[in-house]
């Protein structure tokens, strides 16, 4: 089951708010988190495999980490889960964090943790994440449970956070063997011809002010915090986005070339203000069903972000959840066309450090941390 409210509450009365430092794994998004936490006056620490990895951060002074701890593995956080806490490390998970260190493992790890560690159980699983978007009113793609029934294109997605690695097309059953991988699990959704639009959000339960988040179920008429949109990107896969130039799928698989959906880069982009409010409607759903997933949910905390595609009809279609910080987020270190509107500079990483700060000095720190 993880750690325990209990335990991390525990934790952190022995905490010295005056000394927090941000931990975070070396990798994924972690420059604008080092850089949001130096802007925001924490200290900080960098965690990494290899040598090379830290010498690299010396490229970008506004974010090297003050101190480092060198692992041979990242599983031996969870050997240092004591030190962590001696050092009033919060660590912030990021995709990279959850993949090389594993959801369970991640779940385990005995340090306290920005945002609601257990909800990342519902994201490593795309039947969870199904059932917890479906109930916060995001319309999906259809999803084909035999793969002898797949009678036009549709996409295979492994689990878990692989940057799209392994993704592949197929158009029929005999396309579905030759590529999948039977011993991952997977997913089969239809593919839905749209423009993708990756919307980051982020939830402040603490916040009473600004666009609030309307309880649903057990919360029914309950305020739960503010929701705001932070930014938007669009991803470089490698090779997909080039492969139109060279003929059709079927051609190139002659040629033995296969398309690849691993993600190389992100753009960013803002989308027709007139979509903005069904943006909002269908965050506000997920974080408002989050609270209800299961018994005693803590919900949706800090940032998300809702993988979309929409429709020549102007239609949203939600095709995953990434309850946590993405890299999406990292061409906005300096602020977005739509954080700007409410305050320049503002990151997600810098926000996520804003909202470590103002838990410290309201003395609610505990309900934004797990």
């Amino acid at each position: 089951m993880g750690v325990d409210y209990e335990t991390v509450q525990t934790w952190l009365a022995g905490y010295d708010s005056s000394q927090i430092t941000i931990g975070v794994v070396a990798s994924h998004s972690s420059l604008q988190i080092l850089h949001g936490a130096r802007q925001e006056g924490f200290r900080t620490l960098g965690i990494a495999v290899g040598e090379n990895r830290r010498r690299f951060y010396k490229a970008f002074p506004g974010a090297e980490p003050d101190e480092w701890l060198m692992l041979d593995d990242y599983r031996e956080m969870l050997d240092h889960a004591e030190w962590f806490r001696s050092k009033n490390v919060i660590i912030i998970p990021h995709g990279s964090l959850v993949e090389y260190l594993g959801a369970t493992n991640f779940r385990n790890l005995e340090v306290p943790t920005f945002g609601n560690r257990n909800i990342l159980h519902w994201e490593s699983s795309r039947a969870l994440q199904r059932e917890w978007l479906e109930e916060g009113g995001c319309t999906m793609p259809k999803v084909i449970e035999d793969p002898h029934n797949i009678a036009g294109p549709v996409i295979v997605k492994y689990a878990g956070a692989k940057g799209g690695r392994g993704y592949f097309i197929a158009r029929d059953y005999r396309d579905f063997r030759r590529n999948v991988d039977i011993e991952e699990e997977f997913t089969i959704q239809e593919y839905v011809l749209g423009c993708r639009y990756y919307l980051h959000f982020f939830f402040d339960p603490t916040a009473t002010d600004g666009y609030q988040v309307q309880g649903r179920g057990q919360h029914a008429g309950k305020n739960l915090g503010r929701l705001e949109l932070l930014s938007m990107d669009r991803r470089d896969e490698s090779n997909v986005d080039e492969f139109y130039k060279l003929g059709s799928l079927r051609d190139l698989r002659e040629m033995d070339l296969e398309p690849s959906f691993v993600v190389t880069g992100n753009q960013p982009v803002v989308i027709r203000e007139s979509l903005l409010p069904r943006a909002f409607e269908m965050a506000e759903g997920t974080v408002a069903a989050s609270f209800n997933l299961e018994e005693g949910s803590r919900g949706m905390l800090g940032p998300f972000c809702l993988e979309t595609i929409v429709t020549d009809q102007l239609e949203f279609k939600v095709f995953e959840i990434s309850a946590r910080i993405v890299a999406g987020s990292n061409p906005f270190v300096g602020g977005s066309p739509y954080s700007d509107i409410n305050e320049r500079f503002m990151s997600t990483g810098r926000r996520i450090a804003r909202s470590i700060r103002s838990g410290i000095e309201s003395e609610n720190l505990d309900d934004i941390i797990s």
